[in-house]
């Protein structure tokens, strides 16, 4: 008997979506910007609900709800030699784990993935600390997977912040 939650799915498909995150986890520590971008598709969003409870970033307070063209204006900002608030820098290490394909549909091509992530920040001598789930919906293009929409529910969402994040977690 399994305990298995989810859909079965190869060990090819579960190998490639974990390079997929922990691919993406390296080119954001790595502030390699337009490589992270062209992880998601043309249409892709990247979501930061300000609660738990958010069944849609649509029409409500989010922490981020970027798509395609915001998150690339979000990159041209901090990559500005005027962008005074990166000034001082900042250096983020990123830790993907725990990554479950929940659901699998072979006639779109489509996966939705969950993962537990923590996220350390080190920014003007302070170090914060992030963590939570990502849910992922992917979609294979070109054999290989893009993010169509990336959620990510901050383990402490309803807590002080004392500046503003910058970067995607």
């Amino acid at each position: 008997m399994s305990n298995r939650t989810g859909p079965v799915t190869s060990a090819d498909t579960q190998r490639e979506v974990e390079q997929l995150l922990y691919h993406q986890a390296e080119v954001l520590d790595e502030r390699r910007w337009e490589e992270w971008l062209d992880l998601f598709t043309e249409d892709g969003v990247y979501w930061m609900p300000a609660s738990a409870d958010q069944k849609t970033g649509e029409g409500q307070p989010n922490i981020f709800y970027e798509d395609h063209y915001l998150m690339d204006m979000r990159i041209r900002r901090v990559e500005h030699p005027y962008a005074h608030s990166q000034a001082a820098g900042h250096r983020t290490s990123h830790v993907v784990s725990n990554v479950m394909i929940k659901s699998e549909n072979h006639a779109s091509h489509e996966l939705v993935v969950t993962s537990r992530f923590h996220m350390v920040e080190y920014r003007l001598d302070d170090l914060r600390h992030f963590g939570g789930k990502y849910t992922h919906t992917l979609i294979k293009s070109d054999d290989a997977y893009k993010i169509k929409l990336q959620r990510v529910d901050l383990a402490n969402v309803e807590g002080p912040f004392d500046f503003v994040m910058q970067v995607w977690l």
